[in-house]
């Protein structure tokens, strides 16, 4: 306001000394001082804690002012004259034209609301808003790059190969596996595959299944943004440096599919420094190599010695957390179905156990998970029915048991024990396939702030 009535006064005091007669014409109102930004607010993109997002540029201009422009920009932005050198304030001549450069630097995750503030003692200041998000720091590791998988023509239903990832989990909170389908040109298997992704543990050479996913029916996953996303902290210990990864899918003929995986290591506070995780059981090669569900050919004793599902798990000193991690997805046709028609084990709804010291611990209701709500909806086939604790174009779903007491120093006793239920092993009408089988990976995770053994495993 008081600039107002300066104007005003200069205009006056013009009049006054120009004389009665004078035309109108002749009156001279001098330029205001004034600042001009091309921009008024930025938005930008989410950007990583401790990186810097691309820089955006703001035209700053100055005009009818004897003094120089000060720049400010709040926390978590940054400004530069030069897109080189990049700080929190900048000094502009007077009556100068000038492009600023403008970052986002975020130091938490949150979200940031500041401003760039430029002023003048003779003009009104101006203000330009920021906004982004800072989000978790990660680092992305490319593992298989379109590899293809088929059966026949010189393919193969599996590719191991090593990759050099992260070099010290010290602190990475958590990793974050990513799995992309996409069909070969003459498009994609048509039905519903058994896949998993696996990774070698180095001393002892056995191959520790990491995730299980269901193919979709006759088309990739591209509708999901990075694909099939899989929690896979619990393997961090083996997920360090030079490390060999396998992928595999279960098909039969020569389309199959083009996978390609990466990972994503969060930077953070881990909630525990070290990690240790031993297989339990493992009866995962394939659909078909899971535990026969209801006797396989009428002998259950046969089932029991082939595969043993009772173990005595030995655990080390200093343990201070503890939890089962389970993958289960259930095939066949076979009968009597249910009573509502669903056959078993790819369709029946059945609950599960572990048990300890002969105890029931923990259950895994094998039920719908809502395969109707798939993303992945543009699928052939007969993929919306709700199958028996999976879906096609799904991951198969993690069963995360933990301990609610101190295992340290003891022997654990564990079963996993399957509902009852008795194959007739006639079969449904239109199928081949009369056995049940449940395809099944239980592994245990301890975890610590000291440094601690993994956990031994005997029959």
């Amino acid at each position: 306001m008081k600039k107002f009535f300066l104007v005003i006064g200069i205009i006056l005091f013009f009049i006054s000394c120009s004389g009665g007669d004078e035309s109108s014409d002749d009156i001279v109102i001098p330029d205001t001082p004034s600042i001009i930004v091309d921009k008024t607010s930025l938005n930008f993109d989410d950007t990583m804690v401790s990186k810097s997002s691309s820089a955006s540029s703001i035209l700053v201009e100055s005009k009818n002012v004897n003094s120089s422009v000060e720049i400010i920009v709040t926390d978590g932005f940054e400004i530069s004259s030069d897109n080189l050198n990049f700080g929190n304030s900048l000094t502009i001549d007077a009556n100068q034209s000038k492009t600023i450069h403008v970052r986002f630097s975020p130091s938490k995750i949150q979200t940031y609301s500041g401003s760039i503030d430029i002023k003048n003692a003779e003009a009104n200041d101006v203000k330009i808003s920021l906004s982004g998000d800072g989000v978790q720091l990660k680092y992305n590791y490319k593992a298989f790059s379109k590899t293809r998988l088929a059966w026949g023509s010189g393919f193969s239903q599996s590719a191991s190969q090593s990759f050099d990832l992260h070099n010290n989990n010290d602190n990475i909170e958590g990793i974050k596996m990513y799995i992309r389908l996409e069909c070969p040109s003459g498009g994609c298997d048509p039905w519903d595959r058994f896949a998993n992704i696996l990774v070698k543990n180095s001393n002892t050479n056995q191959w520790y299944e990491m995730a299980r996913h269901i193919t979709p029916y006759g088309v990739g996953n591209s509708q999901l943004t990075r694909g099939l996303q899989v929690d896979v902290t619990d393997f961090k210990s083996l997920l360090s440096g030079n490390v060999e990864l396998k992928i595999y899918a279960e098909t039969w003929v020569g389309s199959g599919w083009v996978i390609s995986l990466e990972f994503d290591y969060l930077a953070g506070n881990p909630d525990y420094k070290y990690y240790q995780i031993t297989p339990v059981i493992q009866f995962n090669r394939n659909s078909l190599s899971g535990v026969p569900y209801g006797g396989e050919n009428g002998n259950t004793q046969l089932d029991k010695e082939k595969f043993d599902l009772t173990k005595t798990i030995s655990v080390g000193s200093n343990i201070k957390s503890a939890h089962f991690r389970t993958i289960i997805s259930g095939w066949g046709h076979a009968t009597p179905a249910d009573s509502d028609g669903r056959a078993c084990a790819e369709w029946c709804f059945r609950t599960h156990k572990i048990k300890i010291n002969n105890v029931d611990k923990f259950s895994h209701y094998m039920g719908p998970i809502g395969c109707g709500n798939n993303p992945i909806s543009n699928q052939g086939g007969n993929w919306a029915p709700d199958r028996a604790g999976w879906c096609p174009g799904m991951v198969v779903p993690l069963r995360l048991d933990k301990f609610d007491t101190d295992v340290s120093n003891t022997d654990i006793n564990f079963e996993y024990y399957f509902q009852p239920w008795t194959n007739n092993f006639v079969g449904t009408p239109g199928y081949n396939n009369k056995n049940a089988y449940n395809a099944i990976s239980t592994f245990i995770v301890l975890k610590s702030d000291q440094e601690i053994e993994p956990a031994t495993i005997s029959n």
